[in-house]
């Protein structure tokens, strides 16, 4: 069974799209086989790559049903990495694109056609909490929203997690936070700290994982490659999401193992 996990905020700019793509590929790295789905009707993770916005057939062409899904999926060079990206939609056509995403359970139903193809499914989604995203959540099992580490984000992460309760309750009782991701953390500013403290000290489900404010990630959104492919010595941003990774990949295994200990087991004999 493949682990979907929804990247989703309630404010844009928290870096959502730059931490769906370098989670994907870390995980990767790890040896799991991922798909990275691009939900945003903006196509972020395609121009997080450089691509043009009709250059990519996808999830839209999908939803039309003017391809199969395996034509929709592209294959990266990355072993283990494959991405299935928004598709050439005409902005235009963007409210037509999320209906059909909220309407037709189409997630779902990737979700369950993938399911045995790929370990981890992770979904980039727009910000805010529209029709998409609520389409993500429904679609889900897990759940990572990243916080901005500055005041006004602060203020509106209480908004995804009502929705997320409502979700849970009315609309997908699988889906589980994962865990609030705070980004563009700035330990030298004060109010950068304040928030940082302040997550810490009075929020539950907190990362322990942060993504720091760096230039970096301009240069590689620049060059239209994640942190970790830019040439020279691994940089501590790439390093960040390989630790990242690996605490998603331990939380998973404890929230399955949770779930396990509900079954009664037999007594075994070793020798």
């Amino acid at each position: 069974m493949t682990n979907t996990i929804v990247l989703a905020s309630a404010k844009g700019g928290t870096g959502k799209t730059t931490c769906a793509l370098n989670l994907a590929v870390a995980l990767a790295e790890r040896g799991q086989s991922v798909l990275l789905v691009d939900l945003d009707p903006q196509g972020s993770i395609g121009l997080s790559l450089a691509k043009k916005d009709t250059e990519w057939i996808g999830l839209a062409e999908y939803l039309m049903e003017a391809i199969s899904l395996d034509e929709a999926i592209l294959e990266t060079r990355m072993n283990g990495l494959s991405i299935l990206p928004r598709g050439k939609l005409n902005s235009v056509d963007t409210c037509e694109f999320e209906r059909a995403l909220y309407d037709t359970g189409a997630l779902s139903d990737i979700v369950e056609k993938v399911a045995e193809r790929f370990s981890y499914l992770i979904m980039d989604t727009p910000s805010g909490l529209g029709m998409v995203t609520r389409s993500a959540l429904r679609a889900g099992g897990f759940l990572v929203t990243p916080l901005q580490a500055e005041p006004l984000a602060l203020r509106s992460v209480s908004q995804i997690l009502r929705v997320v309760e409502h979700v849970t309750k009315a609309e997908n009782p699988n889906l589980k936070l994962l865990g609030i991701l705070p980004t563009m953390v700035n330990l030298e500013q004060e109010s950068s700290l304040g928030v940082m403290n302040t997550i810490w000290s009075g929020f539950g489900g907190v990362l322990d994982t942060y993504i720091p404010r760096a230039d970096i990630f301009a240069t590689a959104s620049e060059q239209g490659v994640p942190v970790d492919f830019l040439p020279g010595k691994k940089r501590p941003e790439a390093r960040r999401f390989e630790m990242l990774s690996m605490e998603i990949e331990m939380l998973i295994a404890q929230m399955g193992e949770g779930a396990e200990e509900t079954h009664e087991r037999a007594q075994r004999q070793l020798v």
